[in-house]
């Protein structure tokens, strides 16, 4: 009788194992399931080129979620939003922290390259909006701190292979 016991609470362990990872796969989403598009940016500052690593956001969809939930985001690592918007021509943008735990500069770029402004250190989990203040046609997020360390600022020239 101890060996039935035994053996339904491992199958009802079992079944709460499967259980969890299909709800984590179902609440990941088919997103999840597609390869994460990396791409490289150049940004030409006065110190001299500054390279990153970041992820490719270019439908409404990945553009809605950027780096929410995100606390692993490489030193030379982040978000490039381009198209931005992915669904018409360059805009104003607004962008907030809510759902997004890691600290982020927030910097707007125009349709000719160069960075219209820099939002420095977004504050995590904010509802209050980060603006660019004209139209841009794309957005980079790198980690907060990381475009003063780099003397990276307004004016500098960006670069990246268009997909």
């Amino acid at each position: 009788m101890r060996f039935l016991h035994g053996l339904g609470a491992a199958l009802a362990a079992s079944v709460l194992l499967v259980s969890g990872a299909c709800q984590s796969e179902a609440e990941a989403g088919p997103a999840a399931a597609q390869a994460v598009r990396k791409v490289e940016v150049t940004v030409d500052s006065a110190g001299g080129p500054r390279v990153f690593h970041v992820e490719l956001a270019r439908t409404t969809a990945e553009q809605e979620r950027g780096l929410m939930f995100r606390t692993n985001i490489p030193q030379d690592g982040g978000m490039l939003f381009a198209p931005y918007p992915a669904d018409g021509p360059p805009r104003e943008a607004s962008f907030w922290m809510k759902n997004t735990p890691t600290a982020l500069d927030i910097l707007f770029i125009r349709a000719d390259g160069t960075i219209a402004r820099i939002g420095e250190n977004a504050v995590p989990f904010s509802e209050e909006n980060v603006k660019s203040g004209e139209p841009v046609a794309a957005v980079l997020e790198l980690n907060a701190g990381v475009s003063a360390k780099l003397g990276i600022r307004a004016g500098d020239k960006v670069r990246w292979e268009k997909q």
